[in-house]
């Protein structure tokens, strides 16, 4: 799947509340490059890193699967400004898809956020 595949894919089956300005900036295999902005004049809630975190991971896994279990270390707090979400697939069983995402502010050089889950199709 292409960037503009997935951007639109993501746009279809994302809620508009939790797309936070998503762009596909990198899709290769399994191994997707997500930035969002936050909304004008407001942070980045906690509430917000999960949704960033949820549709990064399905990015990887597929725009359809779900989220049945996940795991997320919260490293630092996030700064003001983008989110650059790095997530890839780790495995694939069946219908049971592994993964994981790591969450940046501004720039790839320290994590403030790692998720792991499991997803279904």
């Amino acid at each position: 799947m292409t960037e503009e595949e997935l951007q639109a894919a993501l746009e279809r089956t994302t809620p508009a509340r939790d797309r936070y300005d998503l762009f596909v900036e990198e899709a290769r295999d399994q191994d997707v490059r997500v930035r969002f902005s936050p909304v004008q004049g407001e942070g980045w809630s906690f509430a917000a890193l999960l949704a960033a975190t949820e549709t990064s991971l399905r990015a990887a896994a597929g725009v359809e699967a779900a989220v049945t279990h996940l795991n997320v270390t919260r490293i630092r707090a996030p700064q003001d400004g983008d989110i650059i979400a790095l997530s890839r697939v780790i495995c694939r069983d069946g219908g049971t898809i592994h993964a994981e995402a790591w969450l940046f502010s501004h720039a790839v050089v320290e994590a403030m956020l790692h998720a792991t889950a499991t997803l279904t199709v």
